[in-house]
């Protein structure tokens, strides 16, 4: 499989990124091993997931996504082949969440415990923390790499102007931002096209996308308000149930069909072949949809393709 260098970094990734926002959620630990032994019987070899996955769910607390991981890490031995991408500084609990050095600090040596490594290949920031200066945000990461607890750093959810300050507060020296991950795909694209797609290709940082398939609208399984009762994440998929989005779904059909492909792998394969994009990411629940986000790797859509879906999903 194809492997692209993410940004400046030395880490370099399949051109997907397997999402593990649903082990402990919607997938226990047994699917979770199944999904992840797939994946990467598949060629590939990034994990993206984050220390909050998945308190959202009955019982849990956060770092059950983490567990999992570091638990099927060790049960095969493989550490050294995978690149582990986690995130700090959403609610993890009374005083557990933002951006300041000592949390980061705190928070790093919790996820390295989980997911039974020495190292944090990639550390994101989760969220913008307005109250905390970039500097001493990007100060703790410097720290952090001195100590070899992580590898690099960068940010999600980061508009262009927020990432421009945040470069700028590197620019005499110390770590930066060297990977983005926004929200992008066919439905969400003004987001990460206005602006921030040309200042990570000027400024060659990497992206991997999250909502890479629209929580899951661009499967084309929701086709009205009936069909939100699915899944666990249906409810989220609503607000595309208009015109654009149907023409979107039109347009993934339409050349799906020329493929022999799901609509899903079509919208995967769009954002690989988009502009400054290094990876999209996308979960799976089943070993059947991990072959379904290989299978998307091996799409070359032509010209012509990509300017029908790209009008179709013109913001």
């Amino acid at each position: 499989m194809q492997s692209r260098r993410l940004g400046r970094t030395d880490l370099f990734t399949a051109p997907i990124v397997l999402g593990g926002n649903v082990f402990g959620w919607t997938a226990d630990k047994a699917t979770s091993f199944a999904v992840l032994d797939r994946f990467v019987a598949g060629g590939a070899n990034t994990i993206d997931t984050a220390d909050v996955y998945s308190a959202w769910a009955p019982g849990n607390s956060g770092g059950e996504s983490e567990t999992i991981i570091g638990e099927w890490m060790r049960a095969r031995g493989n550490r050294e082949k995978i690149v582990v991408v986690t995130k700090v500084g959403s609610p993890m609990g009374k005083g557990k969440e933002g951006l300041k050095p000592g949390y980061i600090e705190e928070a790093v040596e919790a996820s390295l415990k989980r997911l039974q490594t020495d190292v944090i290949d990639l550390y994101l920031s989760h969220w913008p923390d307005m109250a905390t200066p970039f500097a001493d945000t990007l100060g703790a990461y410097g720290r952090l790499i001195e100590k070899g607890k992580i590898r690099w750093c960068g940010a999600s959810n980061l508009t262009a102007a927020l990432l421009e300050q945040a470069l700028a507060a590197t620019a005499s020296g110390g770590p930066r931002y060297e990977v983005l991950q926004p929200e992008y795909n066919l439905a969400d694209r003004a987001g990460f096209e206005n602006g921030l797609a040309d200042l990570c290709r000027r400024e060659e940082i990497g992206v991997i996308t999250y909502f890479s398939l629209a929580k899951g609208f661009l499967s084309g399984k929701y086709r009205s308000e009936a069909d939100l009762g699915q899944s666990a994440r249906g409810g989220g998929v609503k607000a595309y149930l208009n015109p654009r989005g149907f023409r979107i779904l039109d347009a993934l059909e339409t050349v799906a069909a020329a493929h022999r492909a799901k609509p899903a792998e079509v919208a995967l394969a769009w954002i690989m072949a988009r502009p400054g994009v290094t990876a999209p990411i996308a979960s799976a629940t089943s070993v059947e949809q991990v072959d379904s986000l290989i299978r998307a790797t091996e799409i070359s859509l032509s010209y012509a393709e990509m300017a029908a879906l790209n009008e179709a999903s013109a913001p």
